[in-house]
């Protein structure tokens, strides 16, 4: 009998580049900034989103590596990615992105020296979507300062993370989303991943889920359960 562990799907969580890899940037939104309040839990009102970025669509870059990638981050939840990857998401029929926008990039800075950068890609702004998706608290090894004690949005005050998984059954099959419980965390599909790596983008890092150690204050993963054996 095949086990549920082998036909469960697998989630990685997408995050930018290294420090002080290639692809090393900041991206900086640039006057005139307009944003809007975030997204809110819709059962208990709790914030579950940051500010929205809105139009006009400009940014500032710095750039500490050697070339600019095809996905940048900028404050809050909106994301950056270019329109090569842009064009294949959509041609390969992926879903959780929404947005889209043109983004004007104005000054490059450049902090290594070197012959001045003159291929600088065309970006998107893009938001992802909040899934249906939640963290299976039980079976996932986070530290909470205070657990989660809403059923919808399953917000929680987290001091470490040392893998999570989600609960089976939640996900409706977005390629990228924000899961309930960790709606800070970009996760992805096993398909987004192969799309990825079949097209090469660039500054992006992909961890399974399980595999997340995320512990600033050195806390450790937490202990076994009470009447856990």
């Amino acid at each position: 009998m095949v086990s549920e562990l082998t036909v469960s799907p697998r989630f990685f969580v997408l995050e930018k580049g290294a420090l002080r890899s290639r692809y090393d940037v900041d991206a900086d939104t640039a006057e005139p900034v307009n944003c809007e309040e975030g997204a809110d839990c819709p059962k208990c009102g709790y914030p579950i989103g940051m500010m929205r970025w809105l139009p006009p669509y400009r940014i500032e870059l710095v750039l500490h590596g050697e070339e600019l990638g095809d996905y940048l981050e900028t404050q809050g939840d909106d994301l950056l990615v270019s329109e090569r990857f842009a064009q294949a998401f959509r041609e390969d029929g992926l879903t959780g992105l929404e947005g889209f926008h043109p983004v004007q990039v104005g000054r490059v800075r450049q902090k290594r020296r070197g012959p001045k950068l003159t291929n600088i890609p065309q970006y998107l702004a893009v938001t992802a979507c909040f899934g249906r998706a939640a963290v299976d608290v039980a079976r996932s090894r986070i530290r909470y300062d205070k657990p989660p004690t809403c059923e919808e949005c399953r917000a929680a005050g987290v001091d470490s993370i040392h893998g999570f998984t989600l609960e089976p059954g939640t996900w409706q099959g977005e390629d990228i989303f924000r899961p309930r419980g960790m709606q800070g965390r970009l996760v992805v599909s096993e398909r987004f991943a192969r799309f990825v790596e079949r097209h090469g983008f660039t500054n992006m890092r992909l961890t399974p889920t399980e595999e997340l150690v995320r512990d600033p204050l050195a806390l450790g993963p937490p202990g076994p359960k009470p009447g856990s054996a």
